[in-house]
């Protein structure tokens, strides 16, 4: 009696292990992420009008200017972004003429502090890398973060006197530090050479 049970589940069993092939071992395929097609290095110089002031600009990128800043129109007229179009990126730029009332050094020296610095909750690190080109009166500080971080790359540069430029760099994508690090040290190269390059007229 016991043999006449036992012998549909032994079926059963022997059915579903032949139709699995047996034994097999599983390897899991290992993370991947999506193909970037680096472009061509090359440099061309920023020879918009409505700044005063020069730099190389990579080959790939395109000027927007903009003219509008949350609804307020831009008075100065010097408010761009650099579009990085083969990373899906921006370089936001903004200038701001010195002055002793509002616009004082200390001020926008202490606001780029702030908006580096509002990244603390996501970010692993913020560093300060001097920026003293003093044969071209151009001086700053570039602010890596590193970690889970939107921007990757904050920076100011002035003469002290009359001129203040401020840029960070963002990407419109997940901020995964993993995937993105070959496209964030790709574009480092290039905005190394935009800071190197950079003189107001």
């Amino acid at each position: 009696m016991k043999q006449s049970f036992l012998f549909p589940f032994a079926m059963c069993a022997l059915l579903v292990w032949s139709a699995c092939g047996g034994s097999v071992d599983y390897i899991p395929k290992p993370r991947t992420y999506p193909r970037v097609d680096y472009p061509e290095r090359a440099y061309k110089a920023f020879d918009q009008t409505y700044c005063n002031f020069t730099f190389q600009q990579p080959a790939y990128s395109k000027i927007v200017k903009e003219d509008n800043f949350f609804g307020k129109k831009i008075t100065n007229g010097c408010w761009f972004d650099i579009s990085l179009p083969a990373f899906n990126g921006t370089i936001h730029c903004s200038y701001v003429p010195i002055d002793k009332k509002e616009n004082t050094l200390t001020r926008l020296v202490d606001d780029s502090y702030k908006l580096a610095f509002k990244h603390t909750s996501k970010a692993s690190s913020i560093g300060e890398e001097a920026i003293a080109m003093p044969d071209k009166n151009v001086y700053g500080i570039l602010f890596p973060l590193e970690g889970s971080v939107a921007t990757p790359y904050q920076f100011f540069l002035t003469d002290s006197t009359n001129h203040y430029f401020r840029g960070s760099l963002y990407f419109n994508s997940a901020p995964d530090p993993d995937s993105m690090r070959p496209v964030i040290e790709y574009v480092k190269q290039d905005l190394d050479k935009m800071l190197e390059t950079f003189e107001f007229n």
